[in-house]
């Protein structure tokens, strides 16, 4: 008798043609899939089979109780958080990406050719984003680990600063951290790192609806730190209202304060692609390291993101993510080493989607992306601050648009939210700005359409009325 995995690779050829099938069978209709699914678990059917059912089995199972809950979260409506679509050739990438199975593991050259890819796709995104030469990077999951890699070395630094190796000796109280409106991964990141979440010093906004840090606050608080290292998160595009810290003025700071500047550009940093909003992030290349998330508005699959750091704090990074030293992994202190540059000490090629997309849509591409998605947030500002039954909580800066109902209490802004939601037409999800209640909604998806902006906000009009 053939074991359901010999069985399987007899029969692959056919096994891909069906994932061929079901994968354009959800693609093709994301315009008409529902952005609201529900799961029931039934004990009866999940159940590990003692003996495997096979994997064309295994495709009928999925389809029966599984598929038509899962939601078009990669479809041009669903503006919640801040997620973006898959482009067709970053979908190539990552199915060869599976294919291949190749482990971005080591030094580049070393085994397979992995981190080759990586570090080319890396040099791709620094030239995307108009930065200079003097960074290096590598691909985590997320912003949160982007985050949580940008200051574990920043930790190092201040540490140094202090006379003490944290990586070898242990955490030491004494690193003050500033921001105004860090994001929650980068606080979560400050847990992890043993900084803690409450040792965030805050910076005061700027005054007039604004989420951006003040620059003077700034530097009175760096001044009475009397030389004591710090590091300073700034945010290149807030979650709520994506505002924009003076990147220019924070450099000028570095010039005469002794701190680590860490820019949290997630979605934000996007901004460079575009002519028309590259003056966001102008000065951000004096950053000592960056956080970039790849599976937002560059359109590729989950989970991807970059970080990137200046070359200049190469020791401290080795110091900080360099395993024990093992005969088998070779000299991981020369050239570049995923052993001492990333978290993981093994991960999958996440580089590749990106390098597909990047390879095949180019500068234009992305610059056509962005500058639709904000176009078309504008548009939707517009809609609503006309309408008379909603209001901007704050101006359409770039592509996340803050609103709320027009003198509604909090419950009757998440009440409306929740029966929009649940037509499955859009997917936004609530916040809370200066103390309102209100919604977000995010557009960075490639294949969002003015026609989509115009069938919710009808939806949302009638809900209303």
């Amino acid at each position: 008798m053939i074991s359901p995995l010999h069985q399987d690779a007899i029969n692959l050829d056919t096994l891909l043609e069906r994932a061929k099938v079901e994968s354009l069978g959800h693609l093709n209709a994301l315009d008409i899939l529902p952005t609201k699914g529900a799961y029931t678990t039934n004990p009866a059917r999940d159940q590990l089979p003692q003996q495997g059912i096979g994997a064309l089995n295994a495709f009928d199972e999925f389809n029966e109780r599984l598929r038509n809950v899962i939601v078009a979260s990669s479809g041009p409506r669903y503006w919640g958080y801040v997620i973006g679509g898959t482009t067709p050739a970053s979908i190539v990438g990552d199915w060869l990406a599976t294919a291949f199975d190749q482990c971005s593991f080591a030094t580049a050259g070393q085994g397979d050719i992995s981190a080759n890819i990586e570090v080319e796709t890396i040099q791709l995104l620094r030239q995307l984003f108009n930065l200079p030469d003097t960074y290096l990077g590598g691909f985590v999951s997320g912003a949160t680990m982007s985050n949580f890699t940008c200051l574990s070395v920043a930790r190092q630094w201040a540490g140094q600063q202090l006379g003490v190796d944290i990586a070898n000796d242990g955490m030491v109280p004494g690193i003050t951290v500033l921001s105004a409106e860090p994001h929650a991964s980068a606080v979560k990141s400050l847990a992890m790192l043993g900084i803690g979440r409450n040792n965030v010093v805050r910076i005061n906004y700027l005054d007039g609806n604004r989420e951006a840090m003040d620059v003077a606050d700034l530097e009175a608080k760096l001044q009475a730190l009397n030389g004591q290292p710090a590091i300073l998160i700034s945010s290149a595009g807030t979650v709520n209202t994506v505002d924009f810290d003076d990147m220019a003025a924070i450099g000028k700071l570095k010039e005469t304060y002794n701190f680590w500047w860490h820019v949290d550009g997630a979605f934000g940093g996007f901004a460079a692609c575009s002519p028309a909003y590259q003056h966001l992030v102008a000065g951000w290349e004096q950053a000592d390291s960056l956080t970039i998330d790849c599976h937002k508005w560059l359109n590729v699959p989950y989970d991807s993101a970059i970080f990137l750091m200046q070359t200049k704090h190469r020791q401290l990074h080795i110091e900080t993510l360099q395993p024990l030293n093992s005969p088998y992994l070779g000299d991981l202190l020369t050239n570049v080493n995923y052993q001492t540059l990333v978290p993981e000490s093994s991960r999958r090629l996440r580089a590749l989607p990106a390098w597909f997309s990047l390879m095949a849509y180019g500068k234009e591409g992305y610059q056509q992306i962005v500058e639709t998605n904000i176009q078309l947030a504008q548009t939707f500002g517009k809609m609503l601050s006309e309408s008379g039954c909603f209001e901007l909580l704050a101006p359409v800066r770039l592509n996340t648009v803050c609103f709320t109902l027009t003198n509604a209490e909090p419950e009757q802004v998440n009440s409306f939210l929740k029966t929009l939601n649940e037509t499955g037409l859009v997917f936004m999800t609530p916040t809370v700005y200066r103390g309102r209640a209100g919604i977000r909604a995010a557009f960075v998806n490639w294949r969002t359409r003015e026609e989509d902006v115009s069938m919710v906000f009808g939806e949302m009009v009638k809900l209303v009325e």
